[in-house]
């Protein structure tokens, strides 16, 4: 690089050279915020379809709880292998209500308390379906810069090295040692700034649709309870 320099040969300042000139270990940094990137931009992508899908379900679902159908028919034609998540948190309520029916057509005590944590328990599961992933963005969000940052440092170090061994301070010669030094900084700027607007973006639409699932269940278990009331 220092001979290109001196000689007055023009240097490429593509981010292939600069990643080529790199040292092994501004190299390695660059290479894991690169699959960091990737890794958080798939995540992104894969909640945003699956969320899209569960609010589509979940719309489904509830003009067929409220249509007025009995929640007997709905429950058979759901199954026991439901498809969607409210249809899994009905379908746990609904089981768990069948199971409480003693074979004299009276209810077994306690029946509320255990369709509600029936349906509490499918409703944690399904908030582990859907928070599946958002740590790793909070983590790219939150190490990034720093490790972009690492990789920096180690590249300047290693440019004022190459300086002092050339016995050579002009521009020409320090430019391409810190442009490879801040390529780091930058990728670790890409590669966090997406990942902390989308972890922000996706863990409120994660709340939101776990809000509804939780009002559901609690009219669900309003109606049940009031059938037992009324038995």
């Amino acid at each position: 690089m220092e001979q290109l320099a001196a000689a007055g040969q023009p240097i490429d300042f593509s981010l292939i050279a600069l990643f080529a000139r790199a040292s092994l270990t501004v190299q390695i940094v660059m290479v894991m915020l690169v699959l960091a990137s990737f890794w958080a931009w798939a995540i992104i992508i894969q909640k945003f379809i699956s969320f899209n899908a569960a609010k589509r379900e979940a719309d489904r679902f509830d003009r067929a709880f409220w249509s007025g159908q009995p929640l007997d028919d709905l429950y058979d034609r759901v199954g026991e292998e439901p498809s969607g998540a409210s249809e899994r948190i009905f379908s746990a309520g609904m089981t768990e209500w069948r199971r409480s029916h003693r074979d004299d057509g009276g209810m077994i005590a306690g029946a509320t308390a255990r369709i509600d944590r029936a349906m509490n328990v499918a409703i944690n599961r399904e908030s582990d379906r859907l928070t599946r992933g958002l740590p790793f963005l909070a983590t790219v969000g939150s190490t990034a810069p720093f490790i972009g940052l690492f990789g920096t440092v180690w590249g300047i170090k290693t440019a004022f090295e190459e300086i002092a061994l050339s016995q050579n301070t002009s521009l020409a010669v320090v430019a391409p040692g810190i442009a490879e030094a801040l390529v780091a900084t930058a990728l670790g700027l890409v590669a966090a700034i997406p990942a902390v607007v989308f972890y922000n973006k996706l863990s409120a639409d994660s709340d939101r649709i776990l809000g509804n699932y939780e009002s559901f269940s609690d009219e669900f278990s309003t109606i049940l309870s009031r059938q037992l009331e009324d038995g």
